[in-house]
């Protein structure tokens, strides 16, 4: 997307959530974490390229010991929609045996989320559990439910804190909504 395009994109989108509610909903995702997982030693995926901006705010917050790694699945790559899983990377870590906590940046229709769980389990995982930042509620039927949720967003695209648009606005510390636009 060229720079002027995603600059008209934002000055029109709605904000959906202040950089002081992300702020905020991500110390009370650590906190919650924390509580759950500061004895397990879990290993932390990343589901890039999303779940960069969240996954790389909320290790600082999490004061135990853990490993660290990434894998590279999606739907969606340029559109707004998503289509057919591509596996990028696989995680280099072995997960045989292992609490593992996958963060991601939504859960929109789950299809991804819920082809990790089950690679990771079929790779030898003990447990799989899920983190993301937003859930999308788009009042779908989704086939994965989650552990750990930062905010929820309504049922329209949304971008901002990891999520794109069309490639730009990763970078935003709030997250927004296009304008008249189901996802």
């Amino acid at each position: 997307m060229e720079s002027a395009e995603a600059r008209r994109l934002l000055a029109d989108a709605d904000l959906i959530h202040s950089a002081t509610a992300v702020q905020t909903a991500l110390d009370a995702v650590a906190d919650a974490i924390r509580d759950r997982l500061k004895d397990r030693n879990p290993l932390v995926l990343c589901v890039m390229t999303g779940g960069v901006i969240f996954c790389g705010q909320l290790l600082p917050k999490l004061d135990f010991p853990l490993d660290f790694d990434y894998l590279h699945a999606t739907r969606y790559g340029a559109e707004t929609q998503g289509g057919k899983i591509s596996w990028r990377s696989a995680p280099w870590i072995s997960v045989k045996g292992r609490t593992v906590l996958v963060v991601d940046d939504i859960l929109d229709e789950g299809v991804t989320l819920a082809a990790v769980r089950e690679s990771l389990k079929r790779l030898g995982a003990e447990e799989v559990l899920l983190a993301v930042f937003a859930d999308k509620l788009n009042g779908k039927n989704k086939p994965v439910s989650v552990d750990f949720v930062g905010l929820t967003v309504p049922d329209r695209f949304v971008f901002g804190f990891g999520m794109d648009a069309g490639g730009a606005w990763r970078n935003l510390p709030a997250i927004y909504a296009m304008k008249d636009q189901a996802a």
